[in-house]
């Protein structure tokens, strides 16, 4: 990973993670309002539906040594180890979502159980054949290598061990290539986010299909999530919201003001909502 990237997806996840704790939570990633998007129900308690769905769409009951790759603030990881009665472990590019996360790991008296670490996704820092469980919950799209970072997924992953992979993408391009304006739609996200570029669910199975994985399946949850960016419009314009925007710096301001980018993303099926999963 770039240094350049590496700092700027530090820099970002440092400076906002703290409002999107007080204000959304520990969970750091889209809700899930049904299979047709249409369910109404709390903005904390659709984050974890998601997990919960993504648990039975992967058909994963059970694990004991879980890897969460872009762990955030130990929202999946904490949950997911409690739930399975689980060893967790949680990386991520930003050592203030890793020291949070050790901090709610204590609250949780899960800290026996538990540990996260500053590491970088494409080259881990654990051996082979490590965790039964690969979780990694819209995290790829910041990878810019998206080869070496599943090659890595993979190779941590004990045999017989399962890879959850959900992350943001465009939409297929087989039968259309991208306008102009769906890339500079893309650019604009890719500036505000962090991102280096995001590729389609198509491209994700050949890659994961070259790697070897087993038993490979994906889905486009596009329309389940896509509610999830209007709540959060909503809740960013809070008195709440924009006095912590207003204290968390530049950076964190420009998210929230571009966020109907997503929105519109999704409105307009550019942006896709892609899950792979498969086992080694």
């Amino acid at each position: 990973m770039s240094t350049t990237l590496y700092q700027q997806i530090q820099q970002f996840y440092d400076a906002s993670s703290g409002l999107w704790e007080e204000i959304w939570g520990e969970h750091m990633h889209h809700g899930y309002y049904g299979p047709d998007g249409t369910e109404k129900k709390d903005r904390r308690q659709a984050q974890i539906d998601l997990i919960e769905e993504l648990l039975h769409w992967a058909e994963v009951e059970t694990a004991e040594n879980i890897l969460d790759v872009g762990c955030g603030i130990g929202g999946s990881s904490l949950y997911l180890a409690e739930k399975f009665d689980a060893k967790a472990t949680g990386i991520t590019l930003s050592p203030v979502q890793a020291n949070r996360a050790t901090e709610r790991a204590q609250k949780l008296n899960l800290s026996d159980r538990s540990q996260f670490l500053v590491a970088d996704a494409q080259e881990m820092p654990f051996a082979d054949n490590s965790f039964d469980l690969v979780w990694s919950l819209e995290s790829g799209e910041h990878m810019p290598n998206k080869i070496k970072f599943l090659q890595e997924c993979y190779r941590v992953l004990k045999p017989g061990g399962k890879l959850i992979m959900v992350t943001w993408c465009h939409r297929p391009i087989d039968n259309a290539p991208l306008t102009d304006d769906e890339r500079k739609h893309l650019h604009d996200i890719y500036q505000v986010y962090c991102l280096p570029y995001v590729i389609s669910l198509p491209e994700y199975a050949a890659i994961a299909n070259q790697i070897s994985l087993k038993n490979i399946r994906t889905a486009d949850w596009s329309q389940a999530v896509a509610p999830f960016w209007d709540f959060v419009i909503d809740s960013a314009f809070t008195p709440k919201a924009i006095w912590g925007l207003l204290t968390a710096g530049w950076t964190t301001i420009v998210g929230a003001l571009s966020l109907g980018l997503m929105s519109r993303g999704y409105q307009r099926g550019l942006i896709r909502f892609g899950l792979l999963c498969g086992d080694k």
